[in-house]
């Protein structure tokens, strides 16, 4: 099955899109900062139409017009980093939650580590808002896309 993909641009930085008919399986923020490393793949076909209604979203949510995502996801992952992720998209725009809390709300309040090694395994971010966990004692701790980014999510969203 081919995977296709679009890159666009938006106030905060260049994003890149991947997946197929099962869903977005990638979400990249071209920030140029924090450990995330992304290539296109030179086997994937750019088809910028099949992420219209995405982009348009991410467009909306950037201008703060929209809080919430309605995208087919298909994020590649391990059991326990699909059931992270579903917890993430369970935090409601604007708010955050601690590493810790987001293990208890899975059961195991001792994989506040486990829990942050998912959220930043995360492929879909912004989609799945990983930037909306933070250290319990309310830094911002890391982000696979920068710390600088992420402080910008979490204002913009606070701005809603």
């Amino acid at each position: 099955m081919a995977i296709y993909y679009t890159k666009f641009m938006t106030p905060l930085c260049e994003i890149i899109l991947a997946g197929n008919e099962d869903g977005l399986s990638h979400l990249h923020l071209q920030t140029g900062e924090g450990r995330r490393e992304f290539e296109i793949n030179p086997d994937w076909v750019r088809d910028d139409a099949c992420f219209e209604a995405t982009r348009s979203q991410i467009e909306e949510f950037v201008a703060g017009k929209r809080k919430d995502f309605d995208v087919k996801l298909n994020p590649q992952g391990t059991d326990f980093q699909k059931k992270v992720w579903a917890e993430l998209r369970r935090i409601p725009c604007g708010e955050t939650r601690s590493y810790k809390e987001v293990a208890e709300a899975l059961g195991n309040a001792k994989a506040s580590r486990a829990v942050g090694m998912a959220n930043g395994k995360n492929p879909v971010p912004l989609i799945i808002p990983c930037h909306r966990v933070i250290a319990s004692d309310g830094s911002l701790a890391g982000f696979a896309h920068g710390t600088r980014i992420k402080k910008r999510l979490l204002e913009l969203e606070r701005n809603f």
